[in-house]
């Protein structure tokens, strides 16, 4: 039994665990719920007060021949001003709800949003980003489904409820004392139903995750999924969890979707015994006091606007119980650790001059697989610094440690003998330039992606770095030159892409490059005087190259030949080769016939 009840309160304090979060995103608009709660409240009271004035009225009429239509007139205009200020204020009440409602909903996203920004890449390579889109966009449109509905119809049911209980008191204790005594049985039905549905909808909202990240996934990948012919493999793995996805989405709304038959059922048994006693009390049979057809018509309604609202709470429950578990995911995801904050001490205005170390460097991305260790790199003001090796060898992760993408396990990088640690993340990526195989196109025009690193460059200097980065002609044959609308996804090939980001980087005029195979999609031709024009922007810069194509770094000041997180060799190209060691058996390999 205990270990029933212990998982009952599991259940429950998971249920409603995002509760806090939510008041305090609503505790800036308090003024208006509190608003809200008032109009509500004055809605109830004339809804409330028009059973009683149609109870006079009723009154009035003693047979056909006798009706004091000079009381009943009076009652009448009372009952059309009560349905009138009822109906303003629920309309007013409404507007007040759908604003905090949507209010709330930009502040969640806005701050969910703002902590994306925070979260460190460790977080994003390690969780699908169609599972983020989803959080953000469709878990958060359900919650605000759920909190719509707890406006309207939450604090108008529990006020009309109370009110209701209120008047019949006042009117016959007996029989408000017999609907009291039969409501339990509607709360116990709803209450029963709603603590099982929490988990099936939290499944529900997770599993609609899990398909959002695969779609994403394969809408982003559609060329390389044709390419291996996939599809057919994509389809299962999408009807495997659209399956998932059916049955859970079914036992979460037909157990929900039992609520409103039950506590109907129950109303209607509430319903039954208030016109049953009202009618005995109304024939003296019962009760002390007898009740007049007047004061039964308005019990019986009364009896109808109590139970009422429990058909609505319990479908707001059942809404509550989703959005709940929507909304915990979204606050599970702002609660994630952010990034380590930068140093509170971090020196203004950092000027880097080049020199770059880093000392006994220790890093994984996985505690158990060592990957990179005991690293240990000095380079000077203006050199080029060429990283080659195998796959995985731990040339990218160098690049990573360099931008502090990923902070170190242990030893130092720094720059100009700063650790970076110490030095704002912004400062350290302003201060490189960065060109990666990997490109990447933001929604906007030519001029916005050019100008993203510089937005306050002039358009002759945009047009100086494109013509550096050879990428001015292509630019003028594009339907509206430099103010055509392109995306990461649009019609730009992969070659012209690159050429945009060269330019990007070539308008920022950095202080440090590094070059991640900066020119693998682009054409021989081209190729050659893209490196002629890096060998312009390199000229007094530190430069770290990338590359696969050994021919491409001859030119390098130092070439370090990375094996298993290590360095293995290092010297210049013609060095190495004599050597005749790993670096050779690599660049004759690229030249084998």
């Amino acid at each position: 039994m205990k270990k029933a009840e212990k998982k009952a309160d599991g259940k429950k304090a998971s249920a409603f665990s995002a509760l806090p979060d939510v008041i305090r995103f609503l505790r800036p608009y308090r003024m208006l719920t509190i608003c809200s709660v008032l109009l509500s409240a004055g809605t109830v009271f004339f809804t409330l007060y028009v059973p009683i004035l149609i109870g006079d009225a009723i009154d009035c009429i003693v047979d056909a021949r006798h009706v004091y239509f000079d009381a009943m007139l009076p009652i009448l205009y009372r009952i059309a001003a009560s349905v009138a200020l009822a109906a303003v204020f629920q309309w007013v009440a409404g507007m007040i709800n759908n604003k905090i409602t949507f209010e709330v909903v930009r502040d969640i996203r806005k701050e969910a949003f703002r902590k994306l920004q925070q979260l460190p890449l460790s977080y994003l390579d390690t969780h699908p980003s169609g599972e983020i889109v989803s959080r953000l966009i469709s878990d958060v449109d359900t919650f605000a489904d759920g909190l719509l509905l707890g406006f309207t119809q939450l604090f108008t049911g529990v006020l009309t409820i109370l009110g209701t209980l209120c008047f019949m008191f006042s009117l016959s204790p007996l029989i408000a004392l017999i609907v009291v005594v039969l409501t339990p049985l509607s709360l116990f039905a709803a209450k029963f139903i709603s603590e099982h549905t929490y988990d099936m909808f939290k499944l529900q909202s997770e599993t609609r995750a899990e398909q959002t990240a695969l779609v994403d996934e394969a809408i982003g990948g559609q060329k390389v999924v044709k390419a291996f012919d996939h599809e057919e493999e994509i389809m299962k793995e999408f009807d495997e969890i659209n399956d998932r996805l059916l049955k859970c989405s079914l036992r979460a709304t037909f157990f929900s979707s039992l609520v409103n038959p039950s506590t109907r059922f129950v109303n209607s048994v509430v319903y039954a015994a208030v016109g049953c006693f009202g009618a005995l009390s109304a024939a003296g049979l019962i009760g002390g006091t007898v009740l007049s057809v007047g004061t039964l018509s308005c019990f019986l309604s009364y009896a109808n606007q109590y139970t009422k609202p429990f058909n609505e709470i319990s479908g707001v429950v059942t809404e509550l119980q989703n959005a709940l578990a929507c909304a915990r995911r979204v606050f599970e995801f702002m609660s994630e650790t952010p990034q380590t904050p930068d140093a509170a001490d971090a020196p203004e205005n950092f000027a880097p001059k080049g020199n770059v170390a880093l000392s006994h460097v220790d890093f994984s991305y996985v505690p158990e697989r060592k990957l990179i260790q005991d690293f240990n790199l000095s380079v000077k003001p203006g050199q080029r610094v060429a990283i080659v090796g195998p796959t995985g060898c731990g040339k990218t992760t160098v690049i990573n440690l360099l931008m502090r993408f990923y902070d170190v396990d242990s030893g130092s990088v720094s720059i100009d003998g700063t650790d970076i640690r110490r030095l704002r993340r912004s400062d350290v990526r302003s201060a490189y330039g960065m060109v990666l195989q990997e490109t990447w196109m933001r929604s906007g025009t030519v001029r916005d992606n050019i100008k993203m690193g510089r937005p306050d460059a002039t358009d002759e200097e945009m047009i100086e770095a494109a013509k550096a980065a050879h990428a001015h002609s292509f630019i003028r044959r594009l339907p509206y030159g430099y103010n055509t609308v392109i995306s990461d996804e649009g019609s730009l090939s992969q070659g012209q892409k690159q050429l945009l980001s060269i330019a990007r980087v070539m308008l920022c005029d950095p202080t440090m490059l590094i070059l991640d195979e900066a020119t693998s999609s682009i054409d021989t031709r081209t190729e050659i005087r893209i490196q002629k024009a890096f060998s312009a922007m390199m000229e007094g810069k530190t430069s770290f190259i990338v590359a696969h194509r050994l021919s491409t770094i001859r030119e390098a000041d130092i070439i370090l030949v990375m094996k298993d997180g290590n360095i293995i060799e290092s010297g210049k190209h013609d060095e190495l080769l004599a050597k005749g060691g790993f670096y050779a058996g690599l660049y004759n390999s690229q030249f084998a016939v």
